[in-house]
Order: structure tokens, then C-alpha cells, then sequence
């Protein structure tokens, strides 16, 4: 449907169908009378001649468009002004017909009975003496060879205009398959459509909430409404038997996997994108195929529904990873000789797996209702189901969107992951000097700890994705302080490295140590292992006595390790922004905050205690709706019509963990004190509070696995040591000199209870989006939790029974390796039984642990600024994310940096302002397709190709495939 203007105005009118011919591109169209709504006909000459007469409307504006609308079922083309709103109107509303008609025309046995009479009747429309001087050459040039042609009597003969035709035979023929797919993506331009959006503010201010869809989304509640539905279906049920039987299963796949590969020397990971996408595979087919009467119609009670399709993701996402403890487990069985009580054990996961989760679910209030915590690397998968599962045109063309970009990205994973690896980090630099070391240290990055990755491109989207999350949902305020994080990065690690060698060649007068940073002759560049002074790897074992507990004159004989000057700078920079975290929220984001201890007074208290019903069974879940809803969470207000999971049922999670907790503790003989575990459990409940709001606004987790310190405890720092006893500031508890099991229980009371907290929310905030009823949810949760556990400590064992040779050895198999609990082991060696040489005042690393203390004040000069000059803006930057990144370039692949922040700002910035239409529609979509896809075919190859069901199978060796050295062709060091 079409509008006009001036001699083609009179409102709207019909066009049956219209196709471009060859050589004459937009111009030259064929097209038929149309009929206007009040009657009157415009014919196809008359337009044809308006074009003509006007090429600033007609030749030059359907040229630029004629691309981007071609496929859209409707085409309009508005006049200037000043142009005397002249229009040519041109619609291909099947694709059948363009193909077929350009088979016709470049058809020698049908160019005299359909091309003549077709290209008359174009050139009877054009050829007029209207036709303006200024017109292009070559169109003329295309009149007279046309006319040359038909004189002949066959176009055929004709070398010119045949070639051309050919060729737009070709571009159809490529085209109409991906634009079939993409048919209804792009609606009717409109004056919205190609207007640019300029806003002041960002994707976290609050300007106030806009229904149009044509405004950009500014904040998380516009975000949260626009981009995903807001509707609920209360008849559909979750509590089917047909959910439970695949959540079961599929909990037990993911748990079963992901302790498995706990053992490999790959690593395989069980999604959240890759279980809905399976859930729904399986869901869709036990619809279709089984029966819904007898016995089966159980498993079949209807069409499989949104609802289920989440209660199966919550229950499976919480068991498909292997529980922290059974490190523990698996490292006292394997290098001390410790086999504990098989139910001490259970219990053991039980209470660090659910203690987690009783704490977070108490702070639901503050970290999962309020619109502020959005959550956003989980919109993709709740668009994708409302393309699954929402009804009407709109949604059957999301459903085209999401198909056809998840089957083309699922193909593409092919070529960089498995045929054509040099996809996976292009840089022109690497080509040009394969040779150099300095290049590989700073533009290489294809391959693990290779180099910096500096300007390298990346084609793999796996790696794009998993650099930071999905770059189409982290906010663009988070993206922007991410990206000063890794230009700080390159600048420090650059200026360190340079000071160092400079040292090192006795030039330099800077304050860089080679002791404190390493020597670069020596040491590699990028590395997380221990080393002695000559850069060999640091063998742990030859320090210990034989009771595996760190020996002080067996450590004075080999000498203290050295960390890689890389991965100092890494934990410095983690110290920083994790200390930096509590700073900032309290400084910018106190109002969401300020619930967690305005409850801590006594008329609060008294209405607790007079309130208090301690059966908590018979708590009905009923909550009273506020008489004023607008200030609520649009997806909260809608939860509120279901009962809720009351706070008693989360606390009596959290208290029965306590309790086994201990009880464990003292069963296993440790010495840790019971104030020593209380103070653990507090830190990291205050710990959950503000990680988990970083986490919950930003879509960013900082890893807290990395520190020295109380075993690779999540905050480092040695504030006192003397003699032979560590007092730790997060641990708060003496402990002997070389003892590690301590540390080990520590670490898994804390780290492992934030990190299960922040899984339990975002769990619920799916949800809570996809309004599945709260007791379920919680339901999902502890089944999966439980069964996830006892799944993983029986694989543990019968992995530990059946390979614990090959799991001791340094090199292992390309079936079982032992390197993640020889790495847990040294961590433990290093940052627990080493720590007071290495860390404490006047030792060698004592700037990292007194790092922390800069980071508590690192936020201030910022929000100083902004206070007295807010126009510079200091409110936009999170301090945390930018000191974390600082190191964010010390490990891993860096190939894909540049390629993760390219498609970051395309689609936070310039796409969600100037298209916002386009981008609250399909935006998130695309981004759970390019995941789904990318995810299944790497899942896929892991076991075909890629050596995780035993064996490798590369492809053979070629030059996009460098199986002998890094895949950019850079240096190997």
C-alpha cells in the first residue's frame, strides 16, 4: 500500500506487480495502471513520464532506496517540496514472478515473443521529448542499444544488454532465497524510518518512560517493556509432567557434562541459549508425535507452552556446572591421600551449592523487582521466546528473523572453528611480518596467551560473544567503560613492558622492577604459571614434605616463584576493580541499595517479631498489590496475580545450609573455627549485595576467582602477616603456616556462594520475564541444584577410580587430563602456603593485595567532579569496569576485542538511536540467534571434530588453517 503526491496523489492505491528490467536498473520499470481508492486510475505511462520529468524525486531517491526496499511488499517515495512531488512507485510483491521473468527475458526461445513487445512498451514510456538534457549518459547509451536490439529482432544478439540481463538473472537468483527469509523485517519507510535520533543521556538515565516505538529506549524500564512482552497467558501451566521429565533430563545432561569435561583437556560448556533452544527442540517434538490419549497424553497434555519451556531452562541451567566443591573433593583424593565420608561430602555440595541461594532469594526486594536490574544478557533468550511462541504477523516475521540468522551463523561456525581457523583473529600486521616477535606479542591473538590482539579482526562469534557477553545487550554505558578498560590495558601493559626491557638493557631510571614485573627475556609475555628466576616452569611439588604441606626449608632451597609481569598487572587491576565496586555503588546507586539496611531498626523489628509465624508451610504466598502500581516493574506487576515464594521458605534454605555447613566442617576434622565460617558467610552476603548489582544493571560479572590470597579467594590482600601466621582481611581468621584445607573450604564458602546467588537471580529474573509463577521457579531451582550435586560427585569419583594415573601426570591424554585440579593445587600452594613471602609488607607482590586499598578510593575523584561540574559527565563511567579491564588483555584470546566492540557500539549506539524501530524488534533476536547458532555448532564439532569424545580430527593443514603454530601466523613464542 502506497501514498502519492501531487498528479499521483488522491490516498492510497494498489499495485499488482512490477519488476525490475536488467541494465536500466531503478529507472527503467515495469509497472501497471493504478487504482486509487476514490476510483480514478493513474496510468502506468503517466507515472513513468512524472519520473522522468523529475530525477531529483524519481531517479535519485528510488536509486537509493531501491536496495532496502525492493523485498518489502510496499514502496514509498515521497517528493521534495520543491521537486513537484513527482513519485515512481515500483513493488515486487512475489518472488516467483521476478524469477520467472527474468528467466523469460534472458530466454532465446522467448526473447522475440515477451522481450520485444516488454522493452517497447518501457522505451514508449521514456523515450519522450520530456526527457530532461541533464539525464545520465549511459541510460541513453541503454535506450539506443535496446532499440539497436529490437531492431535486430532478438535481444539475444545483442552481447551488451544480454550480459547485463545475465547478470541480473545471477542477483536475483542469489537474492531470493535470503530475502524470501527476510521479506517482512523491514516495514514501510516512513519519515521516522530515516530520521536520525540524537539523544541526551544514555541507556541507563531516567528520562521517563515513552510508548512510541519510535523513541529511542533510554533506560531499563523502556528497555525491559519495549524489547521483550509484558502480556501473560494465566492459563498456561507450567507443573506439567512433561516439563519435569525434560528438565530432569536435560539436568541431568548438562550435570553429567559439565563434570565430565571438568576432566578434559577441552572445555565444554552447557549454555543457557544452547538448553532453550534444545528444551524447545525436544518440547516440540513430544507435541507432535506423541499421543494425547492413554497413558502417554501425561506427556502430551497440549501444545508445549513458554512457561515450561522456562521451568526447564531454570532446572537444568542449575545443575549443567560442576559444583566448586568437588574441586575440593577431587583434589584432597588425588594429592593428599584424603578420601572423605561419601555423605560429608553430599552434604558438603549441598550446603555451598544452597547457601547461595537462601541468601539471594532474601534479597530478592533490591536485586531482582525493580526495573533498575535488568539483567540484560538474558533478553536475547526471552525474545526469542515471544518469536517462539507469540501468535500474529509480527511475530511470525521475528520467527523468519530468528531462523534465518540462526541457520546462516550455524553454517558460518563451520568455517572459522573448523576449516578456516585464520577467521578466528585476522591482522594484516601478522601477515606482513610472520617473523616478528614484537608483532605477535602486540597485534597477535588468535591462539590462547598469544599477544595483545591489537586491531586484529575476529569472525568467530564465539569468541565475540564470550569476550564480555553478547555486544548486542551489554548497555552502551557499561560497553563505553569496558572500552576505556582496554585502552588503559594496552597502554599500561605496552609502557611496562617497555620499561622493563629498557631496565633490563640498564637504560632506564623508571620506578618498573624487573623483580616485581618479570624480565621479558625470560619470563613469556602472557602467562598464569608460576616460574623460577630463569623462566622455567616453577615444579610445586619439589616444596612440599610428604604430608603435601609447604616445607620453609625445602622452599629456601628451590627459591621463591615469579609471576609473569602480565598477570601481576591482571590481579592488580582485579583488586582494583573489585574493591572499587563497593565504592562506586554506594556513591551512585545508594537509592537501589538502601533497602539492604534501612531494616535494621527496632520498629522494623517489633513488626517482624509481631508478625512472625514460624509455620512456614502454611504461608499462602498472597501479596498485597499497592493501590498506586505505576512505580512497579511492568513483568513484577504482572507476577503479583501468582503466589509468591515467601521469605521464610528462602531463609530455611539458608539456615539448613548453615547448619550442614558446620556440621560438615567438624565432621571433616578442619580448623576452621565456627566464628571463622560466620564471618565467611557475612562476607559474602555483602559480597552478593554489591557484585550482584554491578552484575544485575551492567550484564557484567567481575570474575573473582583469580586473587591471591585465602586460595584463590575472591579478594586478596595480606593487610598483616608476621611470623607464620597470615591474618587475611576476608577470611578474618588465623590459620597455620601451609596449612590448604582451610583455604580451600574458605573459598568455597565464599566464592562458591556469590557466584550461586547471582545464578539463583538471573534464574528468577527469566522468571519474572517470562512470567512463570515464582513457586515454580523455586521448585525448577532446587531440583536441579540437588540432583546437579549428587550427579557430580558420582562422576567425580568414578572419573578419579577408574583414571587417576593419567589424571596425575602433567601431560595426561587427549581424553582425560588432570590440569584444572593441578591448577587449583598450585593456586592453593602459591596464594595459601607461599603467601607471606610473596605478598605481605616489604615482600615482592606486596602492591597487589594494597591494591585494594587504592580501589576503595579510586571512585571518589569521580563523583567529586561530577557533583561540582556535572556537565563533564563523570556519572557516565563505572569506575569498577574500567580499573577491572585494565588486565583484561593478560590472558586468553585477544583477537576478538576489536571485532566485540565494533558490533557493541553499531548496535548500542548507532542502531538503537537512529533505528530504534528496527532495533527494539529485532536487535535482541538476532543476538539470541547468532548465540543459538553458534553455541549448537559448537557443541556439535566439540564432539565430531574437535577431539571432546576422544580423538581430533583438524583439518588438514593449509594456509588458513596454520595447525603448527598460531592461526593468525604470527610468531609463535
Amino acid at each position: 500500500m502506497v501514498s502519492g503526491h501531487d498528479g499521483v496523489a488522491g490516498g492510497e492505491f494498489f499495485v499488482n506487480k512490477a519488476a525490475q528490467a536488467g541494465c536500466l536498473s531503478a529507472d527503467l520499470l515495469v509497472a501497471q495502471d493504478m487504482v486509487h481508492e476514490d476510483g480514478s486510475v493513474t496510468t502506468a505511462k503517466e507515472i513513468a513520464v512524472a519520473h522522468a520529468l523529475d530525477m531529483s524525486v524519481g531517479h535519485a531517491l528510488v536509486r537509493d532506496q531501491f536496495v532496502r526496499h525492493l523485498f518489502t511488499g510496499s514502496w514509498v517515495v515521497r517528493g521534495s517540496s520543491g521537486g513537484g512531488g513527482r513519485v515512481c512507485v515500483a513493488i515486487a510483491k512475489g518472488f516467483s514472478e521476478v524469477l520467472s521473468l527474468m528467466l523469460d527475458i534472458v530466454s532465446s526461445l522467448c526473447a522475440k515473443k515477451l522481450t520485444k513487445p516488454l522493452l517497447e512498451n518501457i522505451l514508449d514510456f521514456l523515450n519522450v521529448d520530456a526527457v530532461p538534457g541533464h539525464a545520465r549518459r549511459t541510460e541513453m547509451i541503454c535506450f539506443r542499444e535496446l532499440k539497436a536490439c529490437l531492431a535486430r529482432g532478438s535481444l539475444i544478439l545483442c552481447p551488451l544488454i544480454a550480459s547485463m540481463l545475465t547478470v541480473a538473472f545471477l542477483m536475483t537468483v542469489v537474492v531470493c532465497p535470503v530475502a524470501y527469509l527476510m521479506w517482512d523485517v523491514f516495514a514501510t519507510p516512513s519519515a521516522t524510518d530515516e530520521k536520525s535520533y540524537r539523544v541526551k543521556g544514555d541507556i541507563e538515565s531516567s528520562t521517563g518512560t515513552e510508548t512510541d516505538e519510535n523513541v529511542v529506549l533510554q533506560n531499563e524500564r523502556e528497555i525491559a517493556t519495549h524489547v521483550i512482552s509484558v502480556d501473560d497467558d494465566f492459563n498456561l501451566n507450567p507443573w506439567t509432567l512433561r516439563a519435569f521429565f525434560i528438565g530432569i533430563g536435560l539436568s541431568a545432561f548438562g550435570g553429567s557434562l559439565a563434570q565430565i569435561y571438568y576432566f578434559k583437556p577441552q572445555t565444554v560448556l552447557v549454555s543457557l541459549m544452547f538448553l532453550g533452544i534444545i528444551s524447545y527442540i525436544i518440547g516440540f517434538a513430544m507435541e507432535t508425535f506423541i499421543p494425547r490419549h492413554g497413558l502417554l497424553r501425561y506427556l502430551n497434555p497440549g501444545p508445549f507452552n513458554k512457561k515450561e519451556n522456562a521451568f526447564i531452562i531454570i532446572m537444568s541451567s542449575a545443575a549443567a556446572n560442576s559444583a566448586l566443591g568437588t574441586e575440593v573433593l577431587a583434589v584432597q583424593r588425588l594429592y593428599y591421600n584424603i578420601t572423605p565420608n561419601a555423605g560429608s561430602s553430599i552434604f558438603l555440595l549441598f550446603s555451598s551449592q544452597l547457601l547461595g541461594y537462601g541468601i539471594g532469594g532474601l534479597m530478592r526486594g533490591i536485586l531482582l523487582y525493580p526495573s533498575k536490574m535488568l539483567y540484560p544478557g538474558i533478553l536475547p533468550l526471552l525474545s526469542m521466546f515471544d518469536a517462539l511462541y507469540r501468535d500474529g504477523i509480527e511475530a511470525r516475521r521475528r520467527l523468519k528473523v530468528f531462523y534465518f540468522v540462526f541457520s546462516v551463523i550455524f553454517i558460518w561456525e563451520m568455517f572459522p572453528e573448523w576449516i578456516f581457523p585464520l577467521l578466528t583473529g585476522l591482522s594484516i600486521f601478522c601477515l606482513a611480518a610472520p617473523n616478528n616477535a614484537t608483532v605477535s606479542r602486540v597485534f597477535g591473538g588468535s591462539n590462547g596467551n598469544e599477544g595483545l590482539g591489537l586491531l586484529s579482526i575476529c569472525f568467530d562469534w564465539q569468541y565475540i560473544s564470550s569476550n564480555a557477553g553478547n555486544p548486542m545487550t551489554i548497555p552502551l554505558k557499561a560497553q563505553f567503560s569496558s572500552f576505556i578498560g582496554y585502552i588503559l590495558c594496552m597502554y599500561v601493559i605496552s609502557a611496562t613492558a617497555q620499561n622493563i626491557t629498557e631496565e633490563d638493557e640498564g637504560s632506564s631510571s623508571s620506578g618498573y622492577s624487573t623483580t616485581t614485573f618479570g624480565n621479558l627475556r625470560t619470563f613469556p609475555f602472557l602467562a598464569q604459571l608460576l616460574f623460577y628466576e630463569n623462566g622455567t616452569v616453577y615444579n610445586q611439588t619439589l616444596i612440599m614434605n610428604s604430608n603435601y604441606e609447604v616445607d620453609p626449608t625445602l622452599v629456601a632451597e628451590q627459591g621463591l616463584p615469579f609471576y609473569a609481569g602480565t598477570w601481576i598487572i591482571n590481579l592488580l587491576s582485579t583488586n582494583l576493580g573489585l574493591a572499587a565496586t563497593f565504592t562506586h555503588l554506594l556513591l551512585w546507586n545508594r537509592d537501589d541499595l538502601h533497602a539492604a539496611w534501612t531494616w535494621m531498626n527496632m520498629d522494623t523489628l517489633r513488626s517482624w517479631r509481631a508478625n512472625f509465624d514460624w509455620k512456614f508451610w502454611q504461608h499462602s504466598g498472597k501479596r498485597e498489590v499497592p493501590v498506586n502500581t505505576e512505580d512497579l516493574d511492568p513483568h513484577y506487576r504482572e507476577i503479583l496475580k501468582y503466589p509468591d515464594v515467601p521469605n521464610s521458605w528462602y531463609l530455611l534454605t539458608f539456615v539448613l545450609s548453615f547448619i550442614v555447613g558446620l556440621v560438615v566442617i567438624y565432621k571433616t576434622n578442619s580448623t576452621l573455627p565456627w566464628w571463622g565460617f560466620v564471618v565467611a558467610v557475612l562476607l559474602a552476603t555483602v559480597s552478593i549485595l554489591f557484585f550482584g548489582a554491578l552484575y544485575a544493571i551492567t550484564g557484567l560479572s567481575l570474575s573473582i576467582r583469580k586473587n591471591p590470597c585465602s586460595d584463590d579467594c575472591w579478594l586478596p590482600a595480606q593487610w598483616k602477616a608476621h611470623g607464620g601466621h597470615v591474618l587475611c582481611p576476608l577470611q578474618l581468621c588465623p590459620y597455620s603456616y601451609g596449612r590448604l584445607l582451610d583455604l580451600r573450604l574458605i573459598r568455597v564458602l565464599l566464592q562458591n556462594t556469590v557466584s550461586q546467588a547471582l545464578l539463583l537471580l538471573r534464574d528468577l529474573k527469566i522468571a519474572q520475564y517470562a512470567k512463570l509463577p515464582p513457586r515454580a521457579a523455586f521448585t525448577a531451582q532446587i531440583i536441579g541444584t540437588l540432583l546437579g550435586a549428587v550427579l557430580n560427585y558420582v562422576l567425580m569419583n568414578s572419573i578419579i577410580d577408574s583414571q587417576r594415573e593419567i589424571l596425575l601426570s602433567v601431560e595426561g591424554t587427549n581424553i582425560w587430563s588432570g590440569q584444572q585440579p593441578q591448577s587449583y593445587n598450585s593456586q592453593a600452594i602459591a596464594w595459601g602456603g607461599l603467601a607471606h613471602e610473596l605478598f605481605s609488607t616489604g615482600q615482592r607482590y606486596q602492591w597487589i593485595p594494597l591494591s585494594y586499598l587504592i580501589g576503595l578510593v579510586a571512585p571518589l575523584p569521580f563523583w567529586i567532579i561530577h557533583r561540582y561540574w556535572p556537565r563533564l559527565r563523570m556519572d557516565y563511567y563505572y569506575v569498577p569496569i574500567i580499573c577491572y579491564y585494565i588486565g583484561g588483555l593478560s590472558v586468553g584470546i585477544n583477537s576478538s576485542v576489536v571485532s566485540y566492540y565494533v558490533v557493541s557500539f553499531l548496535c548500542q549506539w548507532w542502531l538503537r538511536t537512529r533505528y530504534p524501530r528496527w532495533f527494539m524488534k529485532y536487535n535482541y533476536l538476532v543476538g539470541a540467534a547468532l548465540d543459538g547458532g553458534t553455541q549448537v555448532m559448537v557443541f556439535i564439532l566439540s564432539f565430531a571434530v574437535q577431539g571432546a569424545a576422544g580423538k581430533a580430527h583438524l583439518i588438514p593443514e593449509w594456509w588458513g588453517a596454520n595447525q603448527g603454530g598460531n592461526y593468525d601466523r604470527c610468531l609463535s613464542l
